[in-house]
């Protein structure tokens, strides 16, 4: 243990406990730009910088480890000035028009200003000019150079968590910058838009591409049928930017809100996701009887930054990727078939909208094998939970006094197996329910599967159905799912079935989530949806009624030739520029 003291209080931690953390156990906050724990704790915004006693240079108080006697000062007069003034210098090179910042309501440089008192900034503004300051409009992902803080988080998640390595520092100085790695344009890096350096930015240099003027128009066009979505994930969070507690924001609300902000029907993702699970469960099983998963395992293709991954990354595995779209694009194709006959309309007068926790899906709506010449796109476009939470705000709905409503039918019942999608181990565990019931012709016990549980990033279990043994891997992050995939490709692990997540934790972390600066609560809301499904009524796919209503009118049966046709696809079709580190064979 080591004893110091902080601004005249001794206190007694642990060796190796930083001064930021020791200052903690105490009560006592040091801001911070640039830190988050367990990712990027290398000092680069200077703002939690403190006096220790015997140094002559201020010291960073989230990289440097207390030692015995330490005597340290957070609030000395020198302390207080060296903060204000390395403030007062990011303020030089930030874009303040804060009221037109979509982090305006949780700005942490912001919020550090106020705090600091900053009101007139002494200092020149010195912001980024020419190439660095264009972005594309178009892209899910935009980035405004003007706004970063080079607090380099961008640079970490996307290196050390997702093995990406999209973003760089360039330049030095003054006029270093974040940009594109390898001079390369946005659109034609190998991004898989998992959005993680959204969620990890401190202030609006981040965000995701503004879809909601798209979403109004279509509520205002007397002519459109709108019919929107509400992904698994999105019922853990969508209440948080508005201040509702768990137990208020519950997707029945939401369903209410959203009538009221015009949007024809309510529908559920649960619904396409027990679809999900009779298609990919069909599917693996069909792959397990031919031997195709003797040498190679088929990954699940729920996800569509993993899929986006894969494709850019190795795209000579994309045949192991299960030919089932996504919950999302099931439920646009659904919608523009089977339901605009139940209600007697032109499919091409139904405007589907997704809300989902997620940046990549608004890139796979726009997929050219994601579309239909009958219909037009499976999915029109896709908001996601921080972008509804703006809609919400800004018509001002009083949603304590909103009473709960259900989902709209026949596209809005789901089970239990179809709410723990959000979660990592989710897709798996529901899959792995209904292939047993297929294969023994009764239900599994609710536990069986539940070792693909946890937050470990990796995870493998065995199962044994009907006398067989099945070798599964869950892993989230693209980081994982490297390591993963070297070790498929290499001979070292051999797997029949994995289940792979772009986000750290599943989609309840996805890059659409609402941002709670330096908290990751993943693993928090994903406990949610595991109460749900404690709780539901319904618990399996298969016994999904809806789901079952719509073979029997309509699809005929899993992977029929008509199920094929519309809740399927060749993910190796979708077209990719080349990379020059591309990998391959």
């Amino acid at each position: 243990m080591v004893n110091l003291t902080i601004n005249g209080e001794k206190i007694c931690v642990p060796e190796g406990t930083t001064i930021k953390e020791a200052a903690e156990q105490a009560g006592i906050r040091i801001p911070t730009l640039c830190y988050f724990k367990d990712l990027n704790d290398i000092g680069a915004c200077r703002v939690c910088c403190v006096e220790v006693e015997g140094e002559r240079r201020m010291v960073t108080a989230c990289n440097n480890p207390v030692r015995e006697g330490m005597v340290v000062w957070t609030n000395s007069p020198r302390a207080r000035e060296t903060r204000r003034v390395n403030v007062e210098l990011i303020l030089s090179q930030h874009d303040c028009h804060c009221a037109t910042c979509v982090r305006s309501q949780n700005c942490k440089l912001q919020e550090i200003a106020n705090d600091l008192g900053i009101f007139v900034n002494p200092y020149e503004e010195d912001l980024p000019r020419g190439i660095h300051a264009q972005w594309t409009t178009t892209f899910p992902l935009y980035r405004d150079a003007k706004k970063c803080i080079k607090c380099m988080r961008c640079v970490q998640v996307c290196d050390k968590i997702q093995s990406l390595n999209i973003w760089e520092l360039t330049g030095s100085g003054g006029r270093a910058t974040i940009d594109v790695s390898y001079n390369r344009r946005i659109k034609d890096a190998d991004c898989s838009l998992c959005g993680q350096c959204i969620t990890h930015c401190p202030v609006g240099a981040l965000r995701e591409r503004d879809d909601v003027q798209r979403a109004l128009d279509a509520l205002a066009d007397p002519d459109t049928i709108t019919v929107v979505q509400i992904a698994p994930g999105v019922r853990t969070s969508w209440g948080e930017p508005l201040g509702l507690i768990p137990e208020m924001a519950t997707v029945e609300r939401l369903a209410a809100v959203l009538r009221r902000m015009g949007f024809d029907y309510v529908f559920d993702t649960t619904f396409s996701a027990d679809l999900t699970i009779m298609e990919e469960s069909a599917e693996f099983l069909e792959r397990l009887k031919s031997g195709a998963l003797q040498h190679n395992p088929m990954f699940t293709s729920c996800c569509p930054g993993w899929v986006r991954f894969l494709r850019s990354q190795y795209p000579d595995m994309t045949a192991l990727l299960s030919s089932a779209k996504s919950p999302q694009q099931m439920f646009g194709a659904v919608t523009k078939t089977w339901f605009a006959k139940k209600i007697g309309v032109d499919p091409k007068k139904i405007c589907c909208i997704s809300v989902m926790p997620c940046l990549a899906k608004k890139a796979e709506c726009d997929l050219p094998t994601m579309q239909n010449e009958q219909y037009g796109r499976d999915v029109d476009l896709a908001l996601t939970t921080r972008e509804v939470s703006r809609m919400i705000r800004a018509d001002n709905v009083n949603l304590a006094n909103i009473p709960e409503e259900p989902c709209d039918s026949p596209l809005g019942e789901g089970s239990g197996a179809g709410v723990i999608f959000g979660i990592t181990g989710g897709v798996m565990e529901a899959a792995l329910r209904t292939a047993y019931f297929s294969v023994t012709g009764t239900n599994p016990p609710l536990d069986a599967f539940i070792d693909v549980r946890g937050d470990k990033g990796w995870r493998e279990a065995d199962f044994d159905i009907a006398g067989k043994l099945i070798h599964v891997a869950v892993v989230s992050g693209l980081g994982n799912t490297r390591k993963l995939i070297e070790a498929v490709r290499e001979g070292r692990v051999h797997y029949d079935f994995v289940e792979v997540m772009a986000c750290p934790g599943g989609c309840t972390g996805g890059g659409g989530q609402p941002i709670q600066d330096g908290q990751e609560l993943v693993y928090q809301r994903g406990k949610v949806l595991y109460e749900l499904d404690e709780r539901a009524n319904l618990r399996f796919s298969h016994e999904n009624q809806a789901v079952q209503t719509l073979y029997k009118e309509y699809l005929g049966r899993p992977l029929s030739e008509l199920s094929e046709t519309l809740l399927h696809t060749e993910h190796g079709a979708w077209p990719m520029p080349g990379h020059p580190h591309q990998r391959k064979e």
